[in-house]
């Protein structure tokens, strides 16, 4: 439970796979320590189909809404690029559902927190441009995309003091995972960088005028360290507080 006895509960957007391996039908999914770690946070995790006409449906119900990751991209065209890297893959229904589920919840000012390709995508809709593949925009960029397993930390961030982050964590480095091949690319109005890597990629976004809204590049999910687990639990405190404020 929360610190005020309220249970919130969490939208949790899902990915979207095509038929094959598990079923011959299209199906969701989620990796299983997303909804582990939301409830030992003390919320209660709740799946978000890709159902554009059940939005404020889904955001009447739920308190607070974590953006998930998953192994493709945001379309360049929705933050203005002319061209298309060839390492980028669009997931077009699931990046449609979740810009609009994302911008309608910052509209209500509902807590949000974006998880790497998640804060990518709630960087786009905070107004946000993307780098679209590290290696061609990053001099002696770090690895980004590890291959240790995602339970080990990957390389560090610096993070920026007076943010939400550094009230959250109560330290200016962390050690983080790292599985992304693009990142935030700039700072539109509205928005703060949070958390540096030490080769200038943008890990971490926030935006100060509304009541909760993080995004993270790395994957907090997989409790890499107690800051982690202090970011869950911070977020699940915010939505708690919108459950209560919203009766």
């Amino acid at each position: 439970m929360t610190k005020h006895n309220i249970t919130p509960v969490i939208g949790v957007t899902l990915d979207y796979e095509n038929p094959g391996n598990y079923s011959n039908t299209p199906w969701y999914a989620l990796r299983e320590n997303y909804s582990t770690v939301i409830t030992k946070a003390g919320g209660l995790p709740m799946g978000l189909p890709h159902m554009q006409n059940q939005i404020n449906n889904y955001l009447d119900v739920i308190d607070g809404i974590v953006i998930t990751g998953g192994a493709f991209d945001i379309d360049p065209k929705l933050f203005g690029a002319t061209s298309r890297h060839s390492t980028v893959s669009l997931k077009k229904q699931r990046t449609e559902f979740e810009l609009a589920i994302t911008q309608e919840a910052i509209t209500r000012d509902m807590p949000v927190l974006g998880i790497c390709g998640g804060q990518q995508l709630l960087h786009v809709a905070l107004g946000g441009k993307l780098i679209q593949h590290i290696p061609d925009e990053i001099t002696n960029a770090l690895v980004h995309e590890q291959s240790s397993p995602p339970d080990k930390p990957e390389h560090t961030v610096k993070v920026t003091k007076g943010t939400l982050l550094h009230k959250i964590v109560d330290s200016e480095i962390l050690h983080v995972n790292s599985s992304h091949h693009q990142a935030a690319k700039d700072m539109p109005l509205g928005v703060i960088i949070n958390a540096i890597a030490p080769d200038g990629v943008i890990e971490g976004i926030e935006a100060p005028g509304q009541k909760f809204c993080l995004g993270l590049q790395w994957h907090p999910e997989y409790e890499v360290s107690s800051s982690d687990s202090a970011i869950f639990k911070a977020f699940i405190d915010a939505s708690a507080n919108t459950r209560i404020e919203n009766g």
